[in-house]
C-alpha cells in the first residue's frame, strides 16, 4: 500500500486509573472524571481537542449523561455495550473513526462502585441479565454467571484432560504479578493447594478461581497521528483490532471451549499483520482461571487443548515467564470493578512505554516489549475484543 492511500494511524496518547479498591464514598461519576482527568494529563493534550466520547453502563442516555457531567460536546460518541470486551470493541470503533476523519481525539471512560454498591445494600452480590429474550429459556434453572463458566471449564477438563491444578496456576500466577503492582487489591502470594481448598463457588471453582471486587474507574484517549507531536508521552500504536459477537444463551455456543477470541484474535493479528509468536505480553480479561487458559488457546499461543500444560511452569509470570499475562495481577488480583476490559489497554500501554514499575516487562537483552495483546471478554463468552498494540 502506498503512503498516499494508507490506513491513517491512531495513537492512545493517555491513560490512567482512577482511585481503585475500596471506595465507599465515591461515586461512579467521580471515577469517571477522576480517571478521564488522568488521562488527559498523562497525553499532555488540553480537553478542547477532544472530539469523541465513549462509554457504557451509566446512565440512562449513556453516553450522553456522562459527557455532560464531564463538560463534553463531542461530535462522535459510542456506547456500544457487550459486557466485558466493550471497550476493547470501543476502541476498535474510535481508531476507524478516526482513520475516517470523523474525529480527532476520542477519550473512552468507565467508572464502578461495583463493591461499595454491594456493600451498602443497593445492589446483591449476584449479576442478573434479565429474563427477558432468549434468556427466559435459560433464566429457570438458575445458571448464574459463574456457573456458566464453570460448565464451560468442566467441558474443556472433560475434552482434554485438563486439571483443576493447571486451572489454579492462572490464579497462583496472577496473584505473583500482582505482588509487583501497588495499585493491586490483593498482593500477598498464594498457592495451588490454597487455590483448591478454598470454599467452593460453582463446581469446579473455588473462590480464588473467580475475580474479586473493586470499585474504580479508568480512561483511555485515543487521538490522531496529527497530534501524536503535541502529546506528552510516546505514541503506542493501534495495529490491529477485531471484534466478534458469538451467542448469548448456552444452547446456541456450539462448543463451550472455544471462546469468540478465536476470531477476534485471528482478525486482530491479520490487521496487524503480526503472529501471535512476535506477542511480548498479554493482557486477558480473567474474571475466572478458565477464561485466561483457553483465550490463550484462542488467540494462538498454544494448540487448542493445551492451554493447561501452557499455564504450568510460570509462563505467565512478569518475571521469567515466556509469555507475561496480566502484567498488573488482572480481576484475580489486581482489580475488578465490573467491565474490566478498559483496564487492560491501560496495563498494555503502561508496558509498552516502560512505566510499570517493578512489573516492567523485559524482553532479550532487558529492552522494553514492543508489541502486545489485550483482549477483552464480554458475558458468558458471549464477546471478544482484541487489539494488538506496538510502539
Amino acid at each position: 500500500m502506498s503512503a498516499a492511500t494508507a490506513r491513517p494511524r491512531t495513537a492512545i496518547a493517555g491513560v490512567s486509573l482512577s482511585d481503585c479498591g475500596r471506595l465507599d464514598e465515591a461515586t461512579p461519576y467521580a471515577l469517571h472524571a477522576q480517571a478521564a482527568r488522568r488521562a488527559l494529563a498523562d497525553s499532555g493534550l488540553d480537553r478542547s481537542v477532544i472530539d469523541g466520547f465513549a462509554s457504557a453502563g451509566l446512565g440512562t442516555l449513556a453516553p450522553a449523561e456522562v459527557a455532560e457531567y464531564l463538560g463534553l460536546r463531542p461530535t462522535w460518541v459510542d456506547s456500544t455495550s457487550v459486557g466485558g470486551s466493550t471497550w476493547e470493541v470501543m476502541a476498535a470503533h474510535a481508531a476507524d473513526a478516526i482513520a475516517a476523519g470523523h474525529a480527532r481525539a476520542v477519550l473512552l471512560a468507565y467508572g464502578s462502585t461495583a463493591r461499595a454498591d454491594v456493600r451498602a445494600g443497593r445492589r446483591t452480590g449476584t449479576l442478573s441479565f434479565g429474563t427477558r429474550g432468549p434468556l427466559q429459556f435459560e433464566a429457570p434453572y438458575g445458571h448464574t454467571l459463574v456457573a456458566k463458566y464453570a460448565m464451560a471449564a468442566r467441558r474443556h477438563m472433560h475434552r482434554y484432560g485438563t486439571t483443576l491444578e493447571q486451572l489454579a496456576e492462572v490464579a497462583v500466577q496472577a496473584r505473583a504479578n500482582a505482588a509487583a503492582n501497588p495499585e493491586a487489591m490483593f498482593r500477598t502470594p498464594v498457592t495451588v493447594d490454597e487455590v483448591l481448598s478454598g470454599p467452593m463457588i460453582a463446581d469446579p471453582f473455588t473462590k480464588l478461581h473467580c475475580c474479586l471486587r473493586s470499585d474504580g474507574g479508568a480512561a483511555v484517549l485515543l487521538v490522531a497521528e496529527e497530534l501524536v507531536r503535541d502529546c506528552r508521552t510516546a505514541p503506542v500504536w493501534v495495529l490491529g483490532t477485531g471484534e466478534h459477537v458469538s451467542h448469548t444463551t448456552m444452547s446456541e455456543w456450539p462448543d463451550f471451549t472455544v471462546s469468540p477470541a478465536a476470531v477476534s484474535g485471528r482478525l486482530a493479528f491479520a490487521r496487524a499483520g503480526v503472529r501471535p509468536q512476535e506477542i511480548d505480553f498479554a493482557e486477558i480479561y480473567d474474571a475466572f482461571t478458565y477464561m485466561t487458559l483457553v483465550t490463550l488457546e484462542d488467540l494462538g499461543f498454544c494448540g487448542k487443548g493445551e492451554g493447561g500444560a501452557f499455564v504450568e511452569q510460570g509462563r505467565l509470570l512478569v518475571r521469567g515467564g515466556r509469555l507475561p499475562v496480566n502484567t498488573d495481577g488482572g480481576g484475580l488480583s489486581a482489580q475488578h470493578p465490573g467491565m474490566r476490559g478498559l483496564f487492560l489497554l491501560v496495563e498494555a500501554v503502561r508496558q509498552l512505554r516502560g512505566e510499570a514499575g517493578e512489573r516492567q516487562v523485559r524482553v532479550a537483552d532487558g529492552e522494553l516489549p514492543r508489541l502486545a495483546v489485550a483482549s477483552g471478554t464480554g458475558g458468558w463468552f458471549c464477546s471478544s475484543g482484541t487489539l494488538v498494540l506496538g510502539r
